[in-house]
């Protein structure tokens, strides 16, 4: 018999640190070959995040479909299980209608669990956390990376010490299984799909990208940034307090803040804002590197390419 996964068109899969032009990229080459986008942006599907998630303008949207783009409001769990799990019904959908499909964004586990699948994970051992939650609450968030960084650095080159849920959910599945989180998922099965996905990164060099960085976030506070942020903090501010919704602890959002606690002014806000993106990015890179085979290719490049109808060359 004829084997059905040849008949499959490849996934496009574009990736890179943010500010790297992805979506710019990914509107253009769906423009030009009738393709639908599955953003793997964990702010971008939320719908009260708009200028700090860099979501693609409203003329962009209507000019291709784009998957996972105001879909959920805040509050509204989704993980990176569910993204994956739904991405690949999608792209499946996508596929049936006779269309291609270009996955575009940069959080982490998203494209990990996309491309890869997840390994086995133990469920969540209440005992373990209610004691690493007394540690954090002890010894501070700091304590918890540092503690991490010793066990597991691979993991902890991909977050930082405000990752407090994913920091804690780290050392857990250690005392729980005497693994790294980085060996458990070099075990883990590819995903058994049809599917096959080619995955280019965006090569810029490091201080082009902090360039676009700092003029990115200059934009994003002239588009009014700061009173989206105010909106933010005043409406879901009981949220906030108990620092459990990532969405409303992302870069961009929580110095702004901070800057409304009156812990910080205005102009520290945007200084950190840069930072925290920058130091974003290189975690970006760490585990692009680290955990998933990737075609980097040089931005301009990749430009050309696609203006002579060779974006796979």
């Amino acid at each position: 018999m004829c084997s059905t996964a040849a008949a499959q068109p490849p996934v496009i899969v574009i990736l890179g640190p943010t500010a790297s032009g992805k979506s710019e990229l990914a509107l253009a080459l769906a423009k030009k070959i009738g393709a639908e986008i599955i953003s793997a942006d964990s702010r971008q599907i939320y719908r009260q995040l708009d200028i700090g998630a860099a979501k693609p303008s409203h003329e962009a949207l209507q000019e291709v479909t784009h998957h996972f783009v105001n879909e959920k409001n805040i509050g509204e769990p989704f993980s990176a299980g569910d993204f994956a799990t739904e991405a690949i019904e999608r792209i499946q959908d996508i596929h049936r209608r006779g269309k291609r499909a270009i996955i575009a964004g940069g959080s982490t586990l998203y494209l990990e669990g996309v491309l890869k699948g997840f390994a086995n994970l133990p469920p969540a051992n209440p005992e373990i956390r209610a004691r690493l939650l007394v540690e954090l609450e002890n010894g501070g968030k700091e304590h918890l990376y540092e503690k991490l960084l010793q066990q597991d650095p691979e993991q902890a080159a991909t977050l930082d010490p405000t990752k407090t849920q994913r920091l804690i959910r780290s050392l857990e599945i250690i005392e729980i299984t005497g693994l790294s989180v980085t060996e458990l998922q070099s075990r883990g099965k590819q995903q058994q799909t049809d599917l096959h996905f080619l995955t280019t990164g965006l090569s810029i060099p490091r201080e082009t990208l902090y360039q676009r960085i700092n003029q990115r976030t200059d934009n994003m506070i002239e588009s009014g940034l700061c009173q989206e942020a105010e909106l933010l903090y005043h409406k879901y501010h009981s949220l906030l307090a108990d620092k459990r919704t990532s969405a409303l602890q992302s870069v961009g959002y929580q110095e702004l803040f901070h800057y409304f606690d009156n812990t910080i002014d205005f102009a520290e806000a945007v200084r950190l804002i840069k930072q925290h993106t920058r130091n974003y990015a290189k975690r970006q890179l760490t585990f692009f590197n680290n955990r998933l085979t990737v075609n980097w290719v040089n931005a301009d490049i990749l430009w050309k390419r696609l203006e002579n109808s060779k974006f796979w060359a």
